[in-house]
């Protein structure tokens, strides 16, 4: 006989607020939403007082290889998140063995415990029975670039455009969500808006999105990078005869440049949404805005040989300061906005939770010293949270936020002692800042930008809503205590608020704690539905 399990006195959120109504899940499904009247063999769990809202969906997740972690799952189920998408910024496993993300990304993503080969099939299929939430997947560009070109800075040929975009249709074919890139990293950054589109191309066929962590750095280079977009977006109609949906990654700027830029957009007919998160510092490769992308290029221990190598060290020293120096984001003061936060040598764990110019002081060194020997320590697997020169206050974010075509994504980099908060707190941090004490979004806006825009935009079919029908990814949340408790100088602090989640109608976290159950999937791209 099939338990049915009954949510109920709790509310749930419709386009018009929070409305009485309890909720029974049978088979991973919402079955009925409304007053339900009880069974004899009925699950029920009392959620009076608390919202039951549709499990959020984090857009911009590195968590792609540590699904199986019961610390970084906790997290996630902490704040509501229950699917995540990975592939992001162009640099993850699959396709091939995943060795150059495990050694490139190393500071962010990680190994994958369990991928060594099969392509974006046998990733999505490693999700299933190892994790609590489910996964979706972008085929990332520069790894398919490293797959077919390697480590060369020239320009595709036409034969290997056709490649990459085997490789990429090929993905579609397994269930992708669409493709990323990440302009600012290798090999990514080598790719032009012509190579890109011919890599567009068999994802617009296929009804994915393109995803893009924009070349420039965001910031005051936004326009060049929004104008890349808009050139991608046309060529890849051209050469697929298809629109191409296109996602703005981690879209950080000044909320004038942004819902500029966006305007921008769609005036030029690009169906474009973004996604951004609710603080103003970021997190990075060490080695990003530091080292010229021709060392980046080099494999790892050829790198960390050119770093080491005192008699290179001079002129290193002058193109790495002058490379942060120029950043739109870091300026002539980055010694003092770039905050180490994972050095994978044992013996630099003192510097970790310092920046540059306080590690250099406690050291008796230079900051652009500190930041190489570190690299070259740590074979490059060193990451950084990035002050702005020009923070954003809660406000002016809350502007950016209310745009229509805004998801929630954390970009949360789970590696290291001492990450960004982000990864802890962002979905939790939305709900307690710009629900409840701005008052800038509704409950009912919440669902759209966490919950039912990222389900309709990406593909993944019934989720996203509470309704008959639905799959029963659901959040149980108390709306007077949710809040996000990581912060800069404790970062890996869980969010309370959320004590109870619901993947596929299994209980998930219960009263606060993961429950052992490992009911996520790995998201296959579901047909549009209407919005």
């Amino acid at each position: 006989m099939n338990t049915r399990t009954v949510l109920r006195g709790g509310s749930v959120i419709t386009p018009d607020g929070p409305v009485r109504a309890d909720v029974a899940i049978e088979t991973g499904e919402v079955t009925r939403v409304g007053r339900i009247s009880a069974r004899e063999d009925d699950t029920v769990l009392d959620v009076s007082a608390r919202f039951v809202l549709p499990g959020f969906i984090d857009v911009h997740s590195h968590a792609d290889g540590l699904l199986g972690d019961p610390e970084v799952t906790r997290t996630l189920l902490r704040q509501g998140i229950t699917t995540v998408i990975a592939g992001q910024d162009g640099v993850s496993y699959a396709p091939g063995d995943g060795a150059y993300a495990s050694e490139y990304f190393a500071a962010i993503n990680g190994t994958h415990p369990l991928y060594r080969g099969g392509g974006v099939a046998a990733y999505l299929s490693a999700v299933e029975g190892t994790s609590a939430v489910n996964a979706g997947y972008l085929v990332p560009a520069g790894t398919v670039r490293f797959e077919v070109c390697g480590r060369d800075d020239r320009p595709a040929s036409d034969d290997e455009r056709r490649r990459m975009a085997d490789l990429i249709a090929e993905g579609m074919d397994a269930g992708a969500l669409g493709l990323s890139s990440g302009l600012d990293y290798v090999p990514g950054i080598f790719q032009d808006a012509a190579e890109i589109a011919a890599l567009c191309a068999p994802v617009a066929r296929a009804g994915g999105v393109y995803v893009t962590h924009m070349r420039g750095g965001y910031e005051s280079n936004t326009a060049a990078g929004i104008a890349e977009v808009a050139e991608i977006s046309r060529r890849a109609e051209r050469e697929s005869g298809s629109p191409l949906k296109v996602h703005i990654s981690h879209f950080h700027a000044d909320a004038d440049i942004v819902l500029g830029q966006l305007g921008a957009l769609e005036e030029s007919g690009v169906d474009a949404t973004f996604d951004a998160y609710p603080y103003v510092r970021g997190c990075t490769l060490l080695g990003m805005p530091l080292l010229p992308p021709e060392i980046s290029a080099l494999p790892r221990e050829q790198a960390v040989a050119v770093i080491a190598d005192p008699a290179r060290r001079a002129d290193l020293r002058e193109a790495c300061t002058k490379r942060a120096a120029q950043s739109a984001s870091l300026g002539p003061d980055w010694p003092d906005m770039i905050t180490l936060a994972h050095i994978a040598a044992p013996e630099w764990a003192w510097a970790i939770g310092l920046t540059l110019r306080a590690a250099a002081e406690r050291a008796g060194a230079s900051p652009i010293d500190i930041a190489l020997d570190a690299l070259a320590a740590s074979h490059l697997e060193c990451s950084a949270v990035m002050a702005v020169r020009h923070p954003r206050s809660s406000t002016e974010l809350a502007r950016i936020f209310s745009h229509p075509a805004h998801t929630g994504g954390s970009d949360g980099i789970h590696i290291g002692a001492h990450p960004h908060p982000r990864a802890a707190g962002t979905f939790a941090r939305f709900l307690r800042e710009y629900v409840r004490e701005l008052g800038s979004w509704s409950w009912s806006d919440a669902v759209h930008h966490l919950s039912a825009l990222p389900a309709r935009r990406f593909g993944l079919g019934r989720r996203g809503t509470v309704e008959a029908g639905s799959v029963a990814d659901l959040v149980i949340v108390d709306p007077a205590t949710v809040t996000d408790t990581s912060t800069y100088e404790r970062p890996r602090v869980s969010a309370v608020g959320i004590d109870d989640v619901f993947v596929a109608g299994i209980r998930v976290l219960a009263r606060g704690e993961p429950t052992g159950a490992l009911p996520g999937r790995g998201l296959r791209r579901a047909p549009d539905r209407p919005s």
